[in-house]
Formats: C-alpha cells, sequence, structure tokens
C-alpha cells in the first residue's frame, strides 16, 4: 500500500469516527487477509499475529467458515423459534463448566454478557453494589462502563474498586499470606461500605487471570479467599472469561487455574472466532428466578448461526487438540522468554498462562521503574519485523502475547529471535 493510500483510509476513517479512535501501531497497518496465525497487509507483507484472541482458532479457520456458510445459507432467525444448534451448543458449552453452572443466556458480545450478570446478581441479592478492580475493563455499555474504571476511581455509588492483586509491586510491600490478606481486607472494607450506605452488595466481577491489569502473579489463595469474602457478605461472585476463556491458559477456563468456582460466568470474544457470539452461564436457581422476573430477549442472540460457528469453534479446539497446545507451546515460549531474561535486564518479571503471556518491562530491576516509552518503542520496532504484539498493564509496560490458538513452536521461536534483537539493539 502506498503512503497515499495509507493517508487517505487515514483521513477518511479520521472523519467518520473521529481523530481518537483507537488505532494499532505509529504506523497504522491496512490487513487485507487473515489465514492462521498470519495477517497480510495491503503491500502483500504478512505479519505474525501474536495479539488477536478473537480468532481464537485461527483466521478464517475452514471449518468455521464451512459451518457459517452452510448455516447462512439455509436458516438464521432468532430463539423464539425452536432450533437444534443453539441447544446443541449451550448443552456443550455447559458441561465444560462445573456442574453447579448449568443454564445459559446467549447474547452477541462480552459487552451484553457482563450487563446481564450485574442484573442476575442484583435481581439475586436486592443489593446494587459491584466490586471490581481499579484498574480492570468489563466492556462498553453504560452499566459495564461504571465497572471499567482504567486506573480511576469509579464515580458510582453502586461501585467500588480495589487494587487489583500484583505479587510484583504488592500493597505495602507485603509478601505472601499477608499481602493476599491485605487485598482481602480492601474486599471486606468495600462490602461495609456498601452496607454503610445502604446499596447493600450484590457482588464481585474479576477477569481470572487480570488479563487488563497486566497478567500479575497472585499472592497465594487470593482467589479461593475473595470467593469466600463474598460469599460470606450474601453476594455472588462473578468470572469474567471474556478474554481468558476457552482454552487459552491451557484449560478450559482462566478461573480454572485459580482453583475457584464462580457464581456466574461470562464469555465472548473467542467463542465465535470473530463471529458476535457471546453468553453467560449460571446455576439454574440463579437463571430461573431471573427468567421469573425479566422477560429478557437478544433479537440476534443465539441465533442458529451462531450456534453453528460455537459449535464449529469447539469442533477445531478438540480435533488439533489446541488446549494442549496452549500448555506445550506456552510452556516452551514462556522457557524461552526466560531465557531471554538472563540476558536482557530490562526484563522484570514473566507471567501469564498457557498462550496468553505478559513480559513486565522495567529500567531498573531495584527501582521497578516501569520502561513503559520503552515498551511503546519494541511493540512498533517488533512490527517493523513482522510481529504483531502490544502492551498492557497500569503502566503500559507489559508486553503483551495473546496469539491465536494454532500458534506453534516455530512461531514462537520467531517472537523469541525478534524480540532478542529489539532488545539487544536498545
Amino acid at each position: 500500500m502506498s503512503d497515499t493510500t495509507a493517508r487517505e483510509l487515514l483521513s477518511r476513517r479520521d472523519r467518520l469516527f473521529g481523530k481518537k479512535t483507537p488505532l494499532f501501531y505509529e504506523d497504522p497497518l491496512h490487513i487485507v487477509r487473515g489465514e492462521g496465525v498470519w495477517l497480510y497487509a495491503a503491500d502483500g507483507r504478512r505479519y505474525l499475529d501474536c495479539y488477536n484472541n478473537v480468532a481464537h482458532v485461527g483466521h478464517c479457520d475452514p471449518t468455521v467458515v464451512a459451518a457459517m456458510t452452510q448455516q447462512a445459507s439455509t436458516l438464521n432467525t432468532h430463539t423464539r423459534y425452536l432450533h437444534e444448534n443453539i441447544l446443541d451448543y449451550g448443552e456443550r458449552l455447559t458441561a465444560t463448566l462445573d456442574g453447579s453452572i448449568s443454564m445459559v443466556i446467549f447474547v452477541c458480545t462480552g459487552s451484553e454478557a457482563n450487563d446481564q450478570a450485574l442484573r442476575i446478581a442484583r435481581l439475586h441479592t436486592g443489593g446494587q453494589g459491584v466490586i471490581c478492580t481499579n484498574l480492570t475493563y468489563h466492556g462498553n455499555t453504560t452499566a459495564v462502563a461504571e465497572i471499567s474504571p482504567h486506573g480511576e476511581e469509579s464515580n458510582s455509588p453502586n461501585v467500588r474498586t480495589i487494587p487489583f492483586p500484583d505479587s510484583y509491586r504488592p500493597l505495602d510491600g507485603l509478601e505472601g499470606k499477608a499481602l493476599s490478606d491485605a487485598y482481602i481486607d480492601k474486599i471486606k472494607a468495600a462490602i461495609q461500605s456498601f452496607e454503610d450506605s445502604g446499596v447493600g452488595f450484590a457482588g464481585m466481577i474479576v477477569c481470572p487471570i487480570f488479563a487488563n491489569e497486566g497478567l500479575p502473579n497472585l499472592p497465594p489463595e487470593f482467589m479461593k479467599k475473595s470467593v469466600s469474602a463474598v460469599h460470606d457478605a450474601g453476594g455472588l461472585f462473578i468470572a469474567d472469561e471474556v478474554q481468558a476463556g476457552f482454552g487459552r491458559t491451557g484449560t478450559m477456563w482462566g478461573h480454572e487455574v485459580a482453583g475457584i468456582v464462580p457464581d456466574i460466568v461470562t464469555m465472548g470474544k473467542p467463542m465465535g472466532n470473530g463471529f458476535p457470539l457471546g453468553a453467560v452461564a449460571a446455576s439454574a436457581e440463579l437463571m430461573q428466578g431471573f427468567r421469573d422476573r425479566v422477560m429478557y430477549f437478544n433479537t440476534f442472540g443465539g441465533n442458529p448461526i451462531a450456534g453453528a460457528v460455537g459449535n464449529a469453534v469447539l469442533d477445531v479446539m478438540e480435533r488439533d487438540k489446541l488446549m494442549e497446545n496452549a500448555r506445550t507451546t506456552g510452556a516452551y515460549l514462556r522457557d524461552g522468554l526466560a531465557a531471554l531474561a538472563a540476558r536482557h535486564p530490562m526484563i522484570g518479571e514473566i507471567r501469564g498462562h498457557g498462550l496468553w503471556l505478559g513480559i513486565e518491562l522495567v529500567r531498573d530491576s531495584n527501582s521497578l521503574e516501569p520502561a513503559d516509552t520503552e515498551a511503546r518503542d519494541i511493540v512498533n520496532r517488533m512490527k517493523e519485523r513482522g510481529i504483531l504484539i502490544n502492551r498492557i498493564g497500569e503502566h503500559d509496560n507489559v508486553l503483551k502475547l495473546r496469539p491465536p490458538m494454532p500458534f506453534a513452536r516455530e512461531h514462537a521461536d520467531l517472537v523469541l529471535e525478534n524480540l532478542d534483537t529489539v532488545l539487544g539493539n536498545r
């Protein structure tokens, strides 16, 4: 693509969407095609996609495309008619969860799923108060924007934020059990403030791997203690699996890594491999109670194409053993990153699970000063070398690796080789 064409596209985009609409990279890419773990630009150059968890089983996977095409050429309508696809998918999906979670509502996005999860929790408990972390993101509807503070205090009387749990830059310099208990005290204080204000407590929502917070290594037993604190106060625990779910961590669900069973599970992004598909799952008690009080209907959620696509994604995951690949290739990549850390002191910590990894960059290993501008530069230089990554975390200094699930050792080697070169040239 010529510079002229790029400028024209950017000008049209700015006029239609606004100049502050987010774009990746200082020199934006014009992507025209995807296949597997690769994206192809208008100039013909290909890029290794190490960022995109929406194309979960690979860009334009043939099995998913075929299922979508076949169903689209046969029928697509809503769930006020009977249809096998979405029932088959719903039964298959809930079977991957704990036995206590047996019912599901289908929506189109993770934002919608989290929105309905809040309604279910508030109706069930009678309280309005919801706890989230201070650096999380749960979607973009009005309701879930209140629980997506991006480092700020929520201005909603129905929301309290707590510091996200982190063992690298720990609260008050604490360690181990003391650190875990300190974070739990923050949860208990938030619950008490809801009771004191008359708002009442509904529950707590977290991504179980704290993806937007930079994938921190958690204090011991933090998640189990969090669930206990929430339940002791009569609230519900919501696991937002929109980023962590569907095998990326090497387990089907991120909350399995944490060793907990949530009351409500929300999901989106990867489940449709790019087709708009989301869901909220919970126990029969919670779902029936919600249905008894709310006539909820979603025109597009749970349509026959969604069922066909969702089933096809699970088919590919099982056939190609993608969850096992997340474990083995993720471990291989993590070992390679550890070897890089031994040569490059800017790598302060390696975090994450399976094929969802973060690399904390620091300017000084003693002060832990975040290398934020350096991280931005590295992301752009990796893009110039044909590797697409990004950055996250409180200081935007955690390199973010989250490739499509068919990502293999040969691709990991490309990442490691290029990252080694980029870090070595600083």
